[in-house]
């Protein structure tokens, strides 16, 4: 099934059900009145809204309407936990290398993670508003999974289990406030904003065969001002897997239900497929010339960021969001 949040009750939306193709949605208020609130009584919540997916797709609804994706927002509008890891060692592989470090061995068997901005996601439309293009926007394309509630010290296995519902996203990520923060030792804070979601999640088994050992085994589709930027598979060179990558964030503490989990950038060691972030783009300009030439992200610039399945349908819908200035109050 395909859940999605439209901009009404408040900050969390009201929960809404959406039929495969995208096109017509149902409220779901009768069965949870936010996702959050389907989460945390998951068992319960997952077969009723099952239910009601398979009376939309089959007409049978009542309420049911035409959808549209600008009145969406994102599917989980706030959460209590999100998680961001770097399972795509081709892509730290690069930017270790353009300032000539290399990859330590730690890397291939401990993932990267970090604790990300949870208390709010923009929707999947929504601007890119930042103060100044000199902190260097960018955009990278990810996947991430949501949880139920994991308990501390879950293995793989077990988290495979707690994975309830998939989709992209854009990581936004001001490339230079990163090196100051890392600087200091203690991470990042201004440096990574909120991040956008797409218009809708899924469960792993509306996925079918692309769905596979805790992998999407699809490609990600990034669009920059219209063109064709990547299309890496993101089922490829991936180091750790979703299932250990909760694993990992469930260590020393239990996961709330709502948790999101990120893959990182998507990134193939097959460079012809193109890069999901900037940042890689500049890496590679780097390694093959010494210096980078793509400027990061300037206001007016467009990033476009979409999954679709082999029958070239859209999974998730689209994230596509515009930079434009910030000034407070408008």
């Amino acid at each position: 099934m395909k859940l999605a949040t439209l901009k009404e009750g408040g900050r969390d939306g009201t929960l809404i059900v959406v039929s495969r193709d995208l096109t017509r949605a149902v409220r779901a208020t009768g069965i949870a009145a936010t996702l959050q609130a389907a989460l945390d009584d998951w068992d319960s919540a997952a077969p009723r809204l099952a239910a009601l997916f398979d009376d939309l797709m089959n007409g049978k609804a009542e309420g049911s309407f035409d959808l549209d994706v600008n009145a969406l927002a994102a599917p989980l509008p706030r959460c209590y936990q999100f998680v961001d890891g770097s399972a795509y060692l081709p892509h730290v592989e690069r930017v270790r290398k353009a300032r000539g470090a290399e990859v330590p061995e730690s890397f291939f068997t401990d993932p990267l993670m970090y604790q990300a901005v949870s208390d709010g996601f923009l929707a999947p439309y929504d601007p890119i508003a930042m103060a100044s293009t000199e902190w260097g926007i960018d955009f990278e394309s990810e996947i991430g999974v949501i949880t139920d509630d994991v308990p501390m010290g879950a293995s793989a296995d077990e988290c495979a289990n707690h994975i309830q519902l998939v989709t992209i996203l854009n990581d936004v990520s001001l490339r230079n406030l990163i090196p100051g923060e890392l600087g200091k030792g203690f991470g990042f804070l201004q440096s990574k904003p909120r991040s956008a979601l797409a218009p809708v999640v899924v469960t792993p088994d509306e996925l079918g065969d692309a769905w596979q050992e805790c992998k999407l085994k699809l490609p990600l589709l990034t669009h920059f001002n219209g063109e064709l930027f990547g299309e890496p598979e993101a089922g490829e060179d991936m180091q750790f897997n979703f299932a250990e990558l909760v694993a990992h964030a469930a260590k020393s503490r239990p996961l709330a239900a709502g948790s999101l989990v990120g893959s990182g950038t998507i990134a193939n060691q097959d460079t012809s497929r193109g890069a999901s972030c900037l940042a890689e783009k500049r890496m590679l300009e780097i390694i093959d010339g010494g210096e980078a030439k793509t400027p990061f992200m300037q206001f007016g610039d467009v990033v476009r960021i979409e999954m679709k399945a082999r029958d070239g349908e859209s999974i998730f819908g689209a994230i596509e969001q515009k930079v434009v200035e910030y000034k407070r109050g408008a």
